[in-house]
């Protein structure tokens, strides 16, 4: 432990067609893991660039692939194996143990938003509410933050409905403690939900943006989108 706070990454290990298959009508297999590795290089890139946090990745359900294997790319960076029958046990754990670490606030964030600004994680980290909720268009969220205790809020959600969010901040309320939301973002787990990111990034490029989802784009630019990979 470095510092106060633990900014954890929850990833799945990128094993062709165990990823982002809602993507299948789009892309071959193949390619929808070349594109998931992509999106976990910028979620990385993303975590070492949070400097007021310890960074961690949880891998689901194994660490097979070797992706997570390299030292110099993670070099900084503590890598586990998600802990527990469901979505919201294996984040529950997460915080657990954290909080069992001594870190003052704990924040989970997905890896399907590699647009996502990485001001909106940094936001989180400087919330003094209990409880920090990043909201995604899908009804679910993209991050979750809690400070200093584990508050139960878990338990029986239907994990990828499109309830998620409204359930949790149900759970939220009951338990009696404070709530910040971010601003709502956008994950990509559907064939339209990609090529809006593919728009959205040349438009950032374009404009001068920031530099969120750039090994995203790069593997973009050359998908013609009916499942053929360009190498140029």
């Amino acid at each position: 432990m470095e510092k106060e706070n633990a900014l954890v990454l929850f990833a799945r290990d990128p094993v062709p067609g165990k990823v982002k298959t809602r993507l299948g009508p789009l892309l071959d297999a193949e390619t929808i893991c070349n594109l998931y590795t992509r999106f976990l290089d910028d979620s990385l890139d993303k975590l070492r660039r949070v400097n007021e946090a310890d960074g961690f990745v949880g891998v689901y359900p194994a660490l097979e692939t070797g992706y997570f294997n390299h030292p110099g790319d993670l070099a900084s960076v503590s890598v586990f194996v998600q802990q527990g029958e469901d979505l919201g046990e294996r984040m529950r754990n997460a915080f657990v143990e954290g909080f069992a670490r001594g870190y003052r606030r704990v924040v989970i964030v997905g890896s399907d938003s590699p647009s996502l600004p990485v001001e909106y994680i940094r936001m989180a980290f400087r919330s003094e509410k209990d409880v920090v909720l990043g909201p995604a268009t899908d009804g679910g969220y993209y991050l979750i933050g809690m400070k200093g205790r584990m508050v139960e809020v878990f338990d029986g959600i239907e994990w990828g409905g499109d309830r998620v969010l409204s359930d949790t901040l149900v759970r939220i309320k009951a338990a009696g403690v404070g709530i910040e939301a971010l601003p709502v973002w956008y994950d990509v787990d559907r064939p339209e939900d990609l090529k809006f990111l593919h728009s959205h990034l040349n438009l950032l490029r374009l404009a001068g943006g920031t530099p969120e989802g750039e090994a995203t784009r790069d593997l973009l630019d050359r998908i013609n989108f009916q499942g053929t990979l360009y190498i140029l």
